[in-house]
């Protein structure tokens, strides 16, 4: 009877595919903690501090054009979750005809949660 013996090349070849697989696993599982998707929150408010309900809050993806908007709610507050940590954002409200200023949000912000409050003076 013979014995099956498998050749060296395929040992070392084995042994070389699952280093490969396990680093693989590694960098994905690295990737995923450092680019977790952040969040943007805050109130919208007027001139005299009183919360804006209504007032709709525009983000803009520099990367891709996008544009996402949120209504306030009664409080004033709105959110936005799932951002990117690889795009610059610019966000800006707007109540009935006026708009507040334009704040921006950089790639380089390490921050997870975004906190920006709006002033609009309203008439």
């Amino acid at each position: 009877m013979r014995k099956l013996t498998a050749c060296p090349e395929l040992k070392k070849l084995s042994i070389l595919v699952l280093i490969a697989i396990f680093m693989v696993q590694m960098f994905a599982l690295a990737a995923a903690a450092q680019s977790g998707a952040r969040t943007l929150q805050g109130k919208v408010l007027s001139n005299s501090d009183k919360p804006l309900s209504g007032a709709i809050v525009y983000l803009k993806d520099d990367r891709s054009n996008s544009i996402r908007s949120f209504i306030s709610t009664s409080d004033g507050s709105y959110h936005f979750g799932q951002l990117s940590r690889d795009a610059d954002y610019q966000v800006w409200a707007r109540y009935k005809n006026d708009k507040s200023d334009t704040k921006g949000i950089s790639a380089y912000d390490s921050r997870e949660k975004v906190v920006i409050n709006f002033r609009i003076k309203t008439e």
